[in-house]
């Protein structure tokens, strides 16, 4: 049986997409880093091998013998200053990847993208159809994942290569250990620390739905073709009521004014600027937040036959998990 590999697997969603396909009785092979925290993935049967997606020799190595590659490396600090790790990362490893799996000729490779790479649609909801459309107002963060998916299905078409894009909605369930960025919210609304809510939200769905949309679009997908994946649209008071809910506390009752948030955000990136800190609460991720437009996901549900869990059921499960293990989750997100 040929090898599977998945790059990104100390990631929440790689780590998922690993266990998904251990279970699914798979020859499963990561790559890691040394300074990669593995709690995720330590109890499972698999391979493990060493380097870097800026390493191309370490991919190749780590491709040799595999048919299918799942792209799941991703750095999500989206507050970052010095904005270069993102590039190096989200776009220069993606390219690697895809340079390495070409020449070693797999014969499928699935890429974790965001739903954020999808334009507005005027109509209030888009689909896989509506090409980004608003990149003077968008920060870095979301430049470089519209810069790395524009090349992953351009090289799919030029280079004959057997690339499919997931275009991920925001995540919540169980095993986020590294945190991811939605983390601290919610678990500050379980612990009954969220004093409001504000407008805005975005397409969410299930960690454990997201992974098997992963191994479906390896199976299904057309090649060059972009899927949405998300159950619906979840605005920040109901994740943040569900949240609430969940852990037997009240949920936030005051929509803090548009403005405020800015505010709030803007003091928060200039006290950790001076304390040398990072702030996942800025300027630019707020504001992408009430930008987002709802997202049709029938073409994942229909080509590549994948029916998501109502995402209140990962909500529940994302609560039980930060709530129980919130003394070994640190405060800080780090790269998959």
């Amino acid at each position: 049986m040929a090898k599977t590999l998945v790059l990104g697997a100390s990631g929440f969603l790689g780590s998922h997409v690993t266990t998904q396909l251990v279970d699914d009785g798979r020859d499963v092979r990561i790559l890691l880093r040394k300074t990669s925290d593995t709690q995720a993935t330590d109890h499972l049967d698999i391979e493990r091998c060493y380097g870097d997606v800026n390493d191309i020799e370490s991919l190749k190595q780590a491709m040799n013998g595999c048919d299918s590659i799942f792209y799941c490396a991703v750095d999500t600090r989206a507050w970052l200053r010095d904005t270069s790790p993102l590039y190096r990362v989200n776009v220069d490893g993606l390219y690697n990847a895809m340079d390495a799996a070409l020449e070693v000729e797999v014969k499928h490779f699935v890429f974790s993208s965001s739903f954020v790479t999808v334009g507005l649609n005027s109509g209030g909801v888009s689909d896989e159809t509506d090409v980004f459309n608003w990149w003077e107002q968008a920060p870095d963060y979301i430049r470089c994942l519209v810069t790395a998916e524009k090349r992953f299905l351009e090289y799919s078409k030029d280079h004959d290569f057997p690339g499919v894009a997931c275009c991920i909605g925001n995540t919540y369930g169980s095993g986020d250990f590294a945190p991811t960025p939605h983390r601290q919210m919610v678990l500050d609304a379980a612990k009954g620390n969220m004093p409001f809510y504000w407008n805005g939200g975005g397409p969410s769905v299930g960690i454990i739905d997201a992974a098997r949309a992963m191994i479906l679009a390896e199976k299904n997908g057309h090649i060059g073709e972009r899927y949405v994946i998300a159950e619906r649209w979840l605005s920040f008071q109901e994740l943040f009521s569900l949240a609430a809910t969940a852990a037997g506390v009240a949920p936030p009752k005051r929509c803090l004014p548009k403005f405020m948030v800015y505010v709030v955000a803007g003091i928060a990136e200039i006290v950790t600027r001076f304390q040398g800190k990072e702030n996942p609460m800025n300027l630019a991720s707020i504001k992408c937040s009430s930008m987002i437009n709802d997202i049709n996901t029938d073409k994942a549900k229909n080509e590549l036959g994948w029916q998501p869990r109502p995402i209140e059921e990962s909500i529940k499960e994302a609560v039980a998990f930060y709530l129980n293990h919130r003394q070994s989750c640190n405060s800080k997100t780090r790269s998959s």
